[in-house]
């Protein structure tokens, strides 16, 4: 039985989630991708204080690269700790990083990081979407849907 404080999902153990994404992009594809971490980004992701809230994915070179991503240092480290927010490289395949880079040039999209868990193998793993921004008056349209929702909900909970 697992303990209770771990977040159990479909995917694992969810370390850090992007929860405003969904508010601010209009999701069009989403990927799982691998990251390059050093050991002490692997222990403080597993004591789960990391944010990806302000973060994002970049091409570049042939490349990607998660940015501005926050992963606190591991305190029994000590001088041989990691930077916290430096460049985290992700590991797709190379058609992959082409499509998605073209996406992001030619169509405006966005490459933004929903979340990041362990899998069953014990791998931290980066759920990546591709997502175009979206407008005030759309954001107002969900604000308005989800309020609706939930007061439907207590409408019909308090009937019976």
């Amino acid at each position: 039985m697992a303990p209770k404080n771990q977040d159990k999902s479909q995917h694992g153990k969810v370390v850090a989630e992007n929860r405003k994404a969904r508010f601010n992009y209009e999701i069009v594809d989403t990927f799982e991708t691998g990251l390059v971490l050093t050991g002490t980004e692997v222990k403080s992701l597993r004591e789960g204080k990391a944010n990806i809230a302000e973060s994002y994915a970049n091409e570049e070179g042939g490349e990607m690269w998660l940015i501005n991503s926050y992963v606190p240092e591991y305190l029994q480290a000590n001088r041989f700790n990691h930077e916290t927010r430096r460049r985290r490289k992700i590991l797709l395949k190379a058609r992959e990083i082409a499509r998605l880079g073209q996406a992001v040039q030619r169509d405006g999209m966005t490459l933004v990081p929903l979340k990041i868990y362990f899998n069953d193998k014990g791998r931290a793993k980066l759920q990546l979407a591709l997502a175009k921004g979206k407008k005030l008056h759309d954001k107002r349209e969900t604000q308005k849907e989800r309020d609706w929702n939930r007061q439907k909900s207590r409408l019909l909970r308090d009937r019976g």
